[in-house]
């Protein structure tokens, strides 16, 4: 059954050392239902001053002989396993109030959460498995390593994937004994609160975990600025990414990690099952309403099998169910907020005036809310907008190309490099294409898979480092050598 419309908002406020505060400023702001575009309620606005007050309480939590960082590192799996337990028991809540906030459907939201909780479980198990090693030196000495954790972290996540992006920094963070310091995206900042209450439920120690809503220019700028805070994790576009990474190299030349945007390439060769082929090109545009980094937003189709993949790119799309995401069977919800809807019908008629063929969609559904239908262009060329810019919304644009030898070359035409996908029945020639093209994660026949195994992040200006799997590990530990002097070393 779906979620009641409007859950009730239990926490609004900012959270460090385990306590919901106010912010010093008293400041408050609105998060908006995107179905509406009315006010959901008010939240603590948070600034530098509380920033700096979150980075006392972890660094507090991490120093030497406290209790986080003297506790059993199977003990600290066991806190995060009882968080994920406690988010398992509280999914439709939680799900409910990403539903409100973002406006994604109730459906996907429950399958957010859940991915969440194996994100949280799978590093709970790394905790006792982060291990050194003894390295055969020359000479009368004996060596090791010890893995450490980098300290305070400083978080930032986005607006697309609530819940989800704070299992995604938290999990690994957690897991080599960070405290941490987050600012959630102002538009959808009631699931990260809330699930500050399960923390403290589940028994992390004071301060090892805390979140400061406000704005990018404002808390998240004091928190890429900090001179105590160790390193930023940055999910986002490219642009504010830049700014996060000036800003750490700048202060105190933190340690920085950075998952940004995509123009990611789907490659469909003549080779494939036509009607599968389009079912994942759908999906790889028009999930979670466009509004996803790695999305397959430049559909290339080879020439032979052009007219009939468009032909049905457009049918499917048109039968998309845009609603309200409250209901059974709806597929699409709202955009997050006024300024990506505006964002989006602004590439749609980027899109027209340069050339390209509206198929699909391309308008404003509804009178009230965020709400797009589905857009499909065809005939697009590779210097047009839509086909170079993010766009971050359900607007897929096919292209057509002839060999294999030339899309390899206009795939990798971007900036970008965070994803890209092949369909092919040619094993061959689907190798070939995941050597040549360049992106963090190549799918083929399939497009979006990601686990919390494997790592996630992308080539060229689309980040730096990783997400998930024992790669992002890497992202919040240290490497320290120790080398001591012996009477004798024997083999």
């Amino acid at each position: 059954m779906p979620a009641p419309e409007k859950p009730q908002i239990r926490y609004t406020q900012i959270f460090i050392n385990n306590e919901f505060v106010n912010s010093e400023s008293g400041k408050v702001f609105a998060t908006i239902d995107p179905c509406s575009g009315e006010k959901i309620c008010d939240i603590q606005e948070g600034d530098k001053v509380d920033v700096d007050a979150a980075v006392v309480a972890a660094r507090n939590a991490i120093k030497f002989g406290s209790p986080w960082r003297t506790m059993d590192a199977s003990q600290r799996g066991k806190l995060i396993d009882k968080f994920a337990s406690l988010m398992e028991r509280d999914l439709d809540y939680i799900a409910a109030l990403d539903t409100l906030d973002n406006g994604k459907p109730f459906t996907d939201a429950k399958e957010d959460i859940e991915f969440s909780i194996n994100v949280m479980r799978y590093y709970a198990g790394w905790c006792d498995k982060i291990t050194g090693k003894t390295i055969p030196v020359d000479g009368d000495y004996f060596t090791f390593t010890r893995i450490e954790p980098v300290g305070v972290v400083g978080q930032i996540i986005p607006w697309n994937y609530p819940t989800a992006m704070v299992s995604w920094k938290w999990g690994p963070a957690l897991a080599c004994g960070c405290t941490i310091v987050m600012k959630p995206a102002e538009q959808t900042p009631l699931s990260a609160i809330y699930l500050c209450a399960l923390i403290k439920e589940a028994g992390f120690p004071p301060g090892v975990i805390n979140v400061v809503p406000g704005f990018g220019p404002t808390a998240g700028a004091a928190v890429a600025e900090h001179m105590d805070i160790d390193k930023v994790a940055f999910t986002g576009s490219t642009e504010i990414g830049r700014i996060v990474m000036a800003a750490a190299a700048k202060s105190n030349l933190k340690r920085v990690s950075l998952e940004l945007g995509g123009k990611s390439p789907l490659i469909i060769f003549s080779d494939t099952d036509l009607d599968n082929a389009v079912e994942w090109a759908h999906a790889a545009i028009m999930n979670n309403h466009g509004q996803n980094c790695c999305a397959g937003s430049r559909t290339f189709v080879q020439e032979e099998i052009y007219d009939a993949f468009v032909a049905k790119a457009k049918a499917i799309a048109d039968k998309r169910v845009v609603g309200s995401p409250w209901a059974d069977g709806t597929q699409q919800g709202p955009q997050v907020d006024d300024a990506q809807f505006k964002k989006i019908l602004s590439f749609v008629e980027s899109g027209k005036s340069e050339g390209a063929k509206l198929q699909s969609g391309g308008v404003r559904v509804g009178d009230k809310g965020y709400f797009v239908r589905p857009t499909v262009f065809s005939d697009v060329t590779d210097d047009m907008k839509i086909a170079t810019e993010e766009i971050f919304g359900p607007v897929q644009s096919i292209l057509k190309f002839k060999t294999m030898e030339e899309v390899i070359e206009r795939a990798n035409k971007t900036s970008y490099g965070l994803a890209a996908g092949v369909f092919t029945n040619d094993i061959s020639k689907a190798m070939m294409m995941v050597q040549a093209l360049q992106g963090g994660s190549v799918w083929v026949n399939c497009y979006d898979i990601v686990t919390q195994q494997t790592p996630f992040g992308g080539f060229k200006q689309s980040g730096i480092g990783r997400e998930l799997g024992e790669y992002a590990l890497k992202e919040y530990s240290e490497v320290k050598t120790v080398t001591m002097k012996i009477p004798q070393k024997n083999s």
